[in-house]
């Protein structure tokens, strides 16, 4: 079983490097596939509450009889939950549908600039926190003016900014950005939907380790000391995008799959994206 290092948090908790996502996995199959990615070797569920499969991510957790302080257990609070009081029952709900006493990290799953709320849920994030209810708050899809502004007007940067990140979608400034604020950059969509699968940098890389082009990226984010979340239904998949931390990149291939770099989301723009 490969064992996944743990990467140090500003508030001196840790987290697993690489974790396992569950957007889009089935409500009536997520815990078997939770089950399986814990039996795997992952110790990381990254969820939240409009994935609607929580209960499943709970149920999961408990098949795989590990204890609940091997797990770290992610969820985020949606954009029309936003505000003190809204965010604070979304993390109470999460609570009783997954089944736990306190989550590991909890995010603000998009700033929604629009209905400007994000610095009250923030604040209540941090009295959350401090409270017990989570060991860990971040952000999700924020730009790096929505960082400055939390951390201007409450004086405490999030632990982690989970954003769109994958060899098409680089994003340097905001992972300097991140790191500017002591923010672990976590990737969501690590692969790009596959995008770059073909491209000859990742090819080469490939072929020189003896590994799969998913093997590549998810090693090229490891080594640039992201977090990350991939997602398979697949046990097979889910081992091998675990297999990652026995190999390295050279400096060439490095900079061949920076060089991928297109600006190319498959997701909304942070600063554009309200409401569903």
């Amino acid at each position: 079983m490969t064992a996944s290092p743990r990467l140090d948090l500003r508030d001196g908790n840790t987290m697993p490097q690489l974790g396992f996502g569950i957007w889009q996995v089935p409500s009536d199959t997520a815990a078997e596939v939770v089950e399986s990615a814990l039996r795997t070797g992952y110790r990381l569920i990254d969820g939240a509450h409009v994935y609607g499969n929580e209960k499943g991510l709970g149920e999961g957790l408990r098949r795989s009889g590990l204890p609940r302080d091997e797990v770290f257990v992610t969820t985020k609070v949606w954009n029309d939950e936003q505000g003190r009081d809204k965010a604070r029952a979304s993390v109470e709900r999460s609570l009783e549908t997954i089944g736990v006493d306190r989550l590991d990290l909890v995010l603000i799953h998009w700033p929604v600039p629009s209905r400007d709320l994000y610095v009250e849920t923030w604040q209540a994030f941090i009295e959350m926190r401090d409270e017990g209810l989570m060991r860990s708050i971040g952000v999700s899809n924020f730009n790096a003016d929505h960082l400055d502004r939390i951390v201007a007007e409450t004086g405490e940067a999030p632990a982690v900014n989970q954003i769109e990140l994958n060899p098409k979608m680089q994003q340097p400034a905001l992972r300097a950005a991140n790191a500017r604020h002591g923010i672990v950059t976590q990737a969501w969509t690590p692969l790009g939907n596959a995008r770059s699968f073909d491209a000859t940098a990742i090819e080469a890389a490939a072929k020189r380790t003896g590994r799969s082009p998913a093997q590549v990226i998810l090693r090229w984010h490891v080594q640039l000391g992201h977090s990350v979340i991939p997602r398979s239904v697949n046990p097979e998949r889910q081992a091998e995008n675990l297999a990652v931390f026995d190999f390295e990149l050279t400096s060439d291939e490095m900079a061949a799959i920076e060089s991928l770099d297109a600006g190319q989301r498959t997701g909304p723009d942070p600063d554009e994206f309200g409401l569903m």
